[in-house]
């Protein structure tokens, strides 16, 4: 039995704060903000990634989350190295753009899920069973789960002051 349109909005409100605010927890955007570009390669303590892979690499899977939910013909990249950057280093142009696409494709998404709440249950005609909810929902864990890890990286940094 499908939810009243009532109920299916306020879900999506709630998917929206998830995808926004974070609620619990630091945003993504608040994890990025202001952080120096000089220090975007750096790996500190050995470990395997850097601030730059890390937002790079949330920017391309949001990306492929967002066009897979709305493109039955969308190819994703190949996994996993097509869904980490394959430079370590980014010029200051890419940062900004890479931090301004994640916003964009996140507002985009949310577009979507409000232009759909009719059919957040309902699979896609394509895949394996996915439905916009289940996008909605591995989006918001994924976001979260690399935004800890930004966090962390920024402490190790000499860089995080919250």
């Amino acid at each position: 039995m499908q939810p009243e349109k009532s109920e299916n909005a306020a879900l999506v409100n709630h998917l929206t704060d998830l995808l926004n605010k974070g609620n619990a927890h630091v945003t993504l955007d608040e994890s990025v903000n202001n952080i120096p570009f000089e220090i975007v390669d750096k790996k500190p303590h050995n470990l395997p990634y850097n601030l730059w892979q890390i937002v790079e690499h949330i920017r391309i899977a949001q990306w492929d989350i967002l066009e897979f939910s709305k493109d039955a013909n969308h190819k994703s990249p190949k996994w996993p190295d097509g869904y980490w950057p394959e430079n370590t280093k980014p010029s200051k142009e890419e940062w900004g753009k890479c931090i301004q696409q994640i916003k964009k494709d996140r507002q985009a998404f949310i577009s979507l899920l409000k232009e759909s709440s009719e059919s957040l249950f309902t699979p896609f005609d394509y895949g394996n069973g996915q439905t916009l909810l289940r996008e909605a929902l591995v989006l918001a864990d994924h976001n979260s789960y690399h935004t800890g890890e930004i966090i962390l990286l920024r402490r190790l940094l000499n860089n995080w002051k919250k």
